[in-house]
């Protein structure tokens, strides 16, 4: 069964970084596209980053400059280097990975960001 499992969330203080991992488990092909959203309390999920199997990535506007989205194919990950976090990244940050034109979710990792 197709899974996507996050890590590396936790606290940080503004200004901080911390880089989140996602593992496609149960996957024997590198998916399609894989992507990070994030979803902070109270409001709706938002797309954050997506990286497509040949490397394109794509971002939204308010962490252009400050995150990362990066895969390794042979080991079926993808990463979200977060760098110059602000409190507004506070969120529970999900991984979606496109797997033969399914999408699965992972269960999703804590990020919160202290002034």
């Amino acid at each position: 069964q197709v899974q996507p499992v996050e890590s590396g969330g936790g606290l940080v203080q503004a200004g901080g970084s911390l880089r989140l991992s996602c593992a496609a488990l149960g996957i024997i092909f590198s998916p399609n596209a894989m992507n990070w959203y994030r979803q902070p309390p109270g409001r709706q999920r938002e797309l954050v980053a997506t990286i497509s199997r040949d490397g394109d990535t794509n971002y939204v506007d308010s962490v252009k400059g400050r995150f990362t989205i990066s895969r390794d194919n042979a080991k079926k990950m993808v990463y979200l280097q977060m760098n110059s976090l602000k409190p507004e990244d506070t969120a529970v940050y999900y991984c979606k990975i496109n797997y033969f034109g399914t999408n699965y979710w992972g269960q999703g990792t804590q990020v919160t960001v202290s002034s």
